[in-house]
């Protein structure tokens, strides 16, 4: 069998593979070290954009499997892709864990106020009277209870937040006081102190918080996105903080990647931007190739893969 890997990543994965594989290296442009015309198994990494995919694709016309390290893979699933029976894994549950810490400090963030704090040590400047707020009993609405959503609850959960999720098949989950389905969430707006976007980007789900989102959340609710950009509709957002309508957001995503310096979110008082970087750990890179490792074993005995992607739904 014939594996494409990505060049940083061969010394971690190759002492964990049958004798007999033969890999082809690929470097972070796209450029091949081999002939990889019988190739099965790609396995990208982070840096992977649609020019440098469709590159790989055209090289490896034997290609069965792909596995992305990604949990989001509206970025792989261009036309060009969709036109080949290619089985897509991808990296769910993989950055769970340090996406939820970063929730949490977003919201302990917003609640004690400590980019005020900061700034008032820097300036040696005793203040007191700020509106500190406690998270007991306050509510949490994370739209997406999938892997990344239940770690954010399980993390939340011991701070005393009333906790509501939302997924396209509602379930009951630990840590959840709710769990309701698709698009129930938009009534029980009203009742938010927090909303968390954990949702893949989709053609349902672009843009899909929007201005009558954002004016139904009561004037003091907290938005953090940890997902995709295109599900937040940025001129409303912008809109929002502005005007009032919510108390502020944290955003670990934009539409456009690098945030452009003229971009009037900067400026913004009462938002938190982060270079999409909560997913980030130094347990991440194991993690990512310890599910790969599971799931090439897998294949190789025929047996379901993990994480398979619903290419038509998109996650």
């Amino acid at each position: 069998m014939k594996l494409i890997l990505p060049l940083d990543l061969v010394a971690d994965i190759e002492p964990h593979l049958p004798a007999n594989t033969q890999i082809v290296r690929v470097d972070v442009e796209g450029n091949l070290d081999g002939d990889a015309s019988d190739a099965e198994v790609y396995f990208s990494w982070f840096l992977s954009r649609s020019p440098m995919l469709h590159k790989i694709l055209e090289a490896a016309p034997a290609l069965r499997w792909h596995h992305a390290p990604n949990a989001g893979v509206n970025h792989i699933l261009t036309p060009t892709y969709l036109q080949r029976d290619i089985i897509l894994t991808n990296g769910a549950g993989v950055h769970g864990i340090p996406i939820a810490e970063f929730v949490i400090t977003y919201i302990l963030a917003h609640a004690k106020h400590l980019p005020e704090l900061y700034a008032l040590q820097a300036e040696r400047h005793w203040k007191r009277g700020f509106a500190i707020q406690e998270l007991t009993d306050a509510t949490l609405l994370i739209i997406g209870a999938g892997g990344i959503g239940q770690e954010i609850a399980a993390r939340a959960k011991p701070f005393g937040l009333r906790i509501i999720g939302s997924r396209r098949h509602p379930q009951e989950l630990a840590n959840f006081d709710k769990v309701v389905g698709a698009d129930e969430w938009r009534s029980l707006l009203p009742e938010v102190d927090y909303v968390v976007i954990a949702t893949p980007l989709t053609p349902e789900t672009k843009e899909f918080i929007d201005e009558s989102v954002l004016r139904s959340l009561p004037n003091h609710a907290y938005l953090i996105n940890i997902a995709r950009g295109g599900v937040v509709d940025e001129s409303a957002l912008i809109k929002a903080l502005t005007e009032g309508w919510i108390a502020g957001a944290a955003l670990d995503t934009v539409n456009s990647e690098p945030l452009p310096s003229e971009s009037p979110l900067w400026s913004l008082p009462n938002i938190f931007i982060t270079p999409h970087t909560s997913g980030h750990s130094p347990k991440s890179k194991q993690r990512s190739i310890a599910l790969f490792i599971d799931n090439l074993k897998r294949y190789q005995a025929g047996q379901p893969l993990r994480n398979v992607v619903d290419k038509e739904a998109g996650y």
